[in-house]
C-alpha cells in the first residue's frame, strides 16, 4: 500500500512537471508569433492563443489544431487614403508549422475585420462624416453618411445626408455607395457629390489567402467577415 502511495504521488509530481512545461511552452510560441504578426502586419498591438492540449505533442507533429489571434490598430492603404482598422480576429485550424515557428500555413481559417465609424470617416474624403444608418434589411450593411458640398451652380455651400451602402468587392475592398443622392434632379449635381461621399477603400493587412467575404452594420461600427484556405498566419 505504501508502495503504492507512493507510485501515485511520484506520477502527480511528473504530471505537473509535465503540464507546467507544456504551459510554458506554449507562452513562448504564443509570444514569438504574436512579435511576429506585430511586425508583419504593422499592428500597435497583436495576442495569439494556441488551444488543445498537449502542445508539446503538437510541436512533436509540427501541426497546431486550434489557433486564435487578435491584432489592434492595423492601418492600411491604397495608395489615396488611409483606412484604420481597429481590430482583427482570426482563427486558424490545423497549422502546419515550419522552422523555427517562424512560419504557418492554416488549413482553414476566417475572421472578423472591425472598423470604427471615425476610422471611417477619416478615410472619406475632407468634410464627410460615416455613421450608424440604422437598422436594414436582411443582408444589407446600411450607413448614414453626411458631406459638405460645395454647388458650382448658385455658388455656396451645402451639407447633405444620405444612406449608403457598404458592400465588399474583389475579395479586398471596401465600398460605400449613397443609395440616393439629394438634389439629384439639378443637372450634374449627382456626380459632384458622389465624387465626394462615394468611396472604395483596399484592406492590404489581411493574412495571405484570405477574402473578405461578408459586411454588417453595427451601432459600434461596421463588422466584415473573411474566410480562406492554405492560409498564410505569418506573414
Amino acid at each position: 500500500m505504501r508502495a503504492l502511495r507512493i507510485t501515485l504521488i511520484v506520477l502527480l509530481v511528473f504530471g505537473g512537471l509535465f503540464v507546467g512545461a507544456d504551459r510554458i511552452s506554449v507562452g513562448l510560441v504564443e509570444d514569438r508569433l504574436a512579435e511576429k504578426l506585430k511586425a508583419s502586419q504593422g499592428a500597435s498591438e497583436a495576442q495569439v492563443s494556441i488551444n488543445g492540449f498537449p502542445f508539446l505533442t503538437q510541436v512533436a507533429t509540427k501541426e497546431l489544431d486550434d489557433v486564435e489571434a487578435k491584432l489592434t490598430g492595423v492601418t492600411t492603404s491604397d495608395g489615396e487614403k488611409a483606412l484604420r482598422v481597429s481590430e482583427f480576429e482570426l482563427r486558424a485550424r490545423n497549422i502546419e508549422v515550419g522552422g523555427n515557428f517562424s512560419s504557418g500555413v492554416a488549413r482553414t481559417a476566417e475572421g472578423t475585420a472591425y472598423l470604427t465609424y471615425e476610422d471611417l470617416s477619416a478615410a472619406a474624403e475632407e468634410g464627410v462624416t460615416v455613421s450608424w444608418g440604422g437598422a436594414a434589411e436582411e443582408g444589407e450593411a446600411k450607413v448614414k453618411v453626411t458631406g459638405s458640398i460645395e454647388l458650382p451652380l448658385v455658388g455656396r455651400e451645402v451639407e447633405r445626408s444620405t444612406t449608403s451602402t457598404v458592400s465588399v468587392e474583389n475579395g479586398d475592398t471596401v465600398r460605400l455607395h449613397a443609395d440616393a443622392i439629394p438634389g439629384s434632379d439639378l443637372p450634374g449635381i449627382e456626380d459632384i457629390v458622389r465624387k465626394k461621399i462615394d468611396y472604395t477603400r483596399k484592406i492590404n493587412g489581411l493574412p495571405a489567402g484570405v477574402e473578405l467575404n461578408g459586411v454588417r452594420a453595427t451601432k459600434q461600427g461596421v463588422e466584415i467577415t473573411f474566410s480562406g484556405e492554405k492560409v498564410n498566419v505569418t506573414e
